[in-house]
């Protein structure tokens, strides 16, 4: 009778993780199989419990991290994470010493200023947003492919 509790957490635990799929009990299930096997094959509820515990911690730790790779990959970045990497064009000289630089990226001007203290850029030149620091983005000289 215990192989069907097993099987039977096994297909809720399923179905939990068909209907979230948020990789949260996925393994769980998996581990409720080994203890139903366990189940068949004889083995007491202790051991059954001790397999449910052991095959669900070592899938856990071992596939989750690929499987949160490879799976959860349409993660879309959210506000200003979302620029990094944008090409943006100068509005406003941008010189780091002299506390003055913006630029145009998305049809909003931001606040900019060089990676580089020595570098300058002028206005209508196209840079490459590298980071953001507090409202200031951070920007680098725009090397065209091609």
């Amino acid at each position: 009778m215990e192989a069907i509790y097993w099987l039977l957490i096994c297909v809720v635990l399923i179905g939990v993780e068909l209907a979230t799929m948020g990789l949260t009990t996925i393994w769980f299930a998996a581990g409720a199989f080994a203890a139903f096997i366990t189940a068949n094959i004889g083995g007491n509820l202790f051991v059954q419990l001790l397999v449910l515990i052991i095959v669900s911690l070592i899938l856990l730790y071992f596939t989750r991290p690929v499987a949160i790779k490879y799976l959860n990959n349409r993660t879309v970045k959210t506000n200003t994470e979302s620029l990094i990497g944008k090409i943006a064009v100068v509005t406003e000289n941008i010189d780091n010493l002299g506390n003055q630089g913006q630029v145009s990226v998305s049809g909003q001007i931001w606040t900019a200023r060089s990676e580089d203290d020595k570098a300058g850029f002028v206005q209508g030149e196209q840079v490459e947003i590298t980071g953001i620091k507090g409202v200031k983005l951070i920007v680098k000289k725009h090397i065209q492919e091609g």
